[in-house]
């Protein structure tokens, strides 16, 4: 039986990494990855160097492939989102490659595209939002250009799924957690980064901001299965899905939970004078269960101590 061919682009970054070893648990299954820079440590010959902002090597690369997933692009904690320039450059970086992927998709005639897109478009709430439910002018200005870069390519999304057979799925996914994240205290995400404090922490650590602002957090293992649901179950040609744990935490409960995983006695300070967003992000994901009947199945303190074992055993700060 002829397998299916599938390209994970960015897979030596955090969620590329996990689709690619993800998929490549199943039989029916040939796949292939791209990075840009750090080759990962596979050993997989399909794994190829491509520089996706360009558009001739985005339509090469991704010839002949049956599903396409775009994990690629400049990923950055909010040190480097409170930066104008970073910000920036990292928004107009993966503009350029979202761009020549979604076209490439459709030009090669591929049987479905799927686009990481995330949860950075809605503005504060404390009830679950919809995916009708975007507010650009209501969000941080912080995050005013990456949101435009992640609507844009959702719009072109649904551009081409109305030009061709290819179905396109965008995934508006929450702050996603666990193995091959980029546990650093300047560019990881909240729990990663927390995760390195305490791990080195003897006495305290730090916690930017007044740790009252909350996230809907969801492991790795559950978004992968989500895109899976996607590509096996979806029906229409265009799709946006929220999808994350369905429930938030504050900076406050996170870091707490950390520290018992841990098992130490440590205090928690707070630096007000640090950037923090001070936003409340809660998202509705009945649409991901009625359509695709995905739920998230790992919740915050197994996927924790999941994510701890693995940091204890692979982490390699070089």
């Amino acid at each position: 039986m002829k397998k299916t061919r599938i390209m994970i682009c960015g897979a030596s970054g955090f969620i590329g990494r996990n689709l690619f070893e993800y998929f490549s648990s199943f039989n029916n299954y040939e796949v292939y990855g791209t990075y840009l820079k750090n080759k990962p440590q596979i050993s997989n010959s399909r794994i190829v160097q491509a520089d996706l902002k360009n558009e001739e090597t985005a339509l090469r690369t991704t010839k002949d492939m049956d599903i396409i997933i775009n994990a690629a692009g400049q990923i950055s904690g909010i040190g480097v989102f409170s930066k104008e320039e970073s910000a920036r450059a990292n928004a107009e970086a993966n503009g350029l490659i979202n761009s020549n992927l979604i076209e490439a998709a459709h030009l090669n005639k591929a049987r479905h595209f799927v686009f990481l897109s995330c949860t950075i478009m809605y503005p504060s709430s404390d009830t679950p939002l919809t995916e009708d439910g975007i507010d650009i002018k209501r969000i941080h200005p912080t995050y005013a250009r990456s949101a435009e870069m992640k609507i844009s390519g959702e719009e072109q999304c649904c551009y081409y799924a109305c030009l061709g057979s290819t179905k396109y799925t965008v995934v508006r996914h929450t702050n996603i957690y666990g193995p091959h994240d980029k546990f650093d205290l300047t560019r990881g995400h909240v729990l990663a980064a927390t995760i390195v404090k305490v791990m080195q922490a003897e006495h305290d650590i730090t916690v930017w901001g007044s740790g009252t602002e909350t996230r809907d957090l969801l492991y790795i293992d559950d978004q992968v299965e989500f895109i899976k649901k996607a590509i096996d179950f979806q029906k229409n040609n265009f799709e946006i899905f929220n999808v994350g744990l369905g429930r938030t935490y504050s900076v406050n409960e996170l870091v707490q939970t950390i520290i018992a995983c841990f098992g130490k006695n440590i205090k928690v300070v707070y630096d007000l004078e640090k950037p923090t967003i001070g936003s409340r992000i809660s998202i509705d994901v009945e649409k991901a269960r009625k359509l695709l009947d995905w739920k998230a199945r790992i919740g915050l303190t197994e996927g924790i101590l999941k994510t701890i074992d693995w940091y204890r055993q692979n982490y390699n700060p070089q």
